[in-house]
Order: C-alpha cells, then structure tokens, then sequence
C-alpha cells in the first residue's frame, strides 16, 4: 500500500558499495517517463552517473548515481515538481532503493549542466540513488538529529474541521484519516511541514503556511506538491473519489497561509 511506503521511507544519506542492477534502472526510469501531475506541467527526468559527471554533495556518502528532475518555470511549476519528483521517489522505494530531496547542499552548476537544462528550464532539486548502507554516518545521524527527522507535528495541528481554528481530530476525518496521514507524515525541506488542510463536507483544501530561511526559492511549493502527491495516491488507492481543482474564491483563509489548491470529493 501507499500509505506502507509513505510510513516506511526515510531519507537515505550513507550508501552501502553495492550495484544497482542496469534492470532496475531501466524500470525506474520506464515507470519516470510516465509519471504525470494534476497541474499537467511536463516534469522529465535523468538518470545521472556520478562518477561520470563529477558530482557529488558533502551530505551523501558513498552511491554511483542521481537523478534530477527539469521543469519549465511557469505558474505552479514547484508544486507540480514536488507532486512528479514525490511519484518517483515512492516508486523507488517500492524497488527497495534508497533516496533523499536535495534542494541546496550539492555543486548547483555541475548538476545543472549534467541535466542539460534549455533555457527556461530549472532543476529545483535531485536525489542519489542505492542502497542504504546499515550504519548511517555520523553526518547523517547529526543531521537528522538537527532537523529532528523523525518528529511530526500533530494531526489537530495540521487539519481543521471546516475552517481555520477548528482543529480536525482524526475521529471526525473519518475515510479520509488515511490520505491525511499520509499528508502528516510527507517529507520537507528542513522538516518545517508547512502544510495545513482545511476540511468541509465536500472537499479539501491545501494550504501552505509561510516560513522564511529556506534554502532554495520555492521549496515550500515543492512540498505543498509533495502533499498533493501523498493525499492523491492514498485516496485513490482506497477508493475515494476526488477532483483536483483551484478555486478562485470562497476559500476559508488564515493570515499566516497561502492558498493552494482543492481536491472535490465525490
């Protein structure tokens, strides 16, 4: 199930020296060519050496390879980027792969001209690619201590029941305390969850608490698609109707929060 890998994953920074099979690769990538977004922005992805390229970041130990994402900067390119990357990233552990978002601690340039990108295009984060060795470093340990990487805010903090104020408890979300879940327990950038949902009796709304200090442009957006992503896939998986949609108005608001986008329940 979804929600299994959802709950399972995390983030892999210390690789153990094993190959990954050229058949693996080729159906990571099968499965990356068909991957697609509720925003309908092209989002392509590379399979990049290391070794080859010359890349590497002071985060990751060991691994041969990476893949980045390219997008063309257009409205909503982060959140659909966030929502692609997300798809590839549950498919990769679904391969018994290890992975991490990398937005800012990499030699930008040298990724950037690996990927090829037109003009236009951007590459707002990528991940490395193996298996994950069965001692973490002590970087990685000390890095997931900073962030606290296992910690996640509450369900009643996230979640409010028809509007702002109103804290949803997991009794009241009913059918959708599985997709919510999994909303809770994404990844983001410095583990800041910066999503927060608003539930009514017909749909559900995304919204993203603004934050300051990120490393990269953007990356809040990246991890409202992430959240789209986690909330999509688990509801189709049980068998939830939903409709993607941006409303115009009419939206519950907070002043701390920046509308996103709405899914429909049928």
């Amino acid at each position: 199930m979804i929600l299994d890998l959802i709950r399972s994953r995390r983030s892999v920074r210390t690789f153990a020296a094993k190959e990954i099979p050229a058949e693996v690769l080729e159906n990571l990538m099968t499965y990356a060519d068909g991957i697609t977004n509720p925003y309908g922005v092209p989002v392509w992805f590379k399979l990049l050496n290391a070794k080859e390229n010359g890349l590497s970041s002071p985060v990751i130990s060991g691994g041969d390879w990476y893949i980045g994402g390219g997008v063309e900067e257009c409205p909503h390119f982060g959140e659909a980027y966030g929502y692609s990357f997300e798809c590839l990233v549950l498919y990769a552990q679904s391969l018994g792969l290890g992975t991490t978002w990398i937005g800012g601690t990499m030699n930008r340039g040298s990724f950037e001209r690996a990927m090829e990108l037109l003009d236009g295009e951007q590459m707002p984060c990528v991940t490395p690619l193996g298996y994950a060795a069965e001692k973490m470093s002590l970087r990685e340990t000390l890095m997931r201590k900073g962030v606290k990487a296992e910690n996640r805010a509450k369900f009643e903090e996230v979640f409010f029941d028809g509007s702002f104020g109103k804290p949803l408890t997991r009794e009241r979300a009913g059918r959708l305390v599985e997709p919510l879940e999994a909303v809770r327990l994404g990844p983001s950038a410095v583990n800041k969850q910066p999503w927060r949902v608003v539930v009514t009796e017909d749909a559900v709304h995304f919204y993203v608490k603004k934050l300051k200090g990120l490393p990269v442009a953007d990356m809040q957006k990246i991890d409202m698609g992430i959240a789209l992503c986690h909330f999509a896939l688990t509801a189709e998986e049980l068998g939830i109707a939903t409709e993607f949609v941006i409303l115009d108005s009419g939206m519950p608001t907070s002043v701390d929060a920046e509308y996103i986008a709405s899914y429909l329940l049928k």
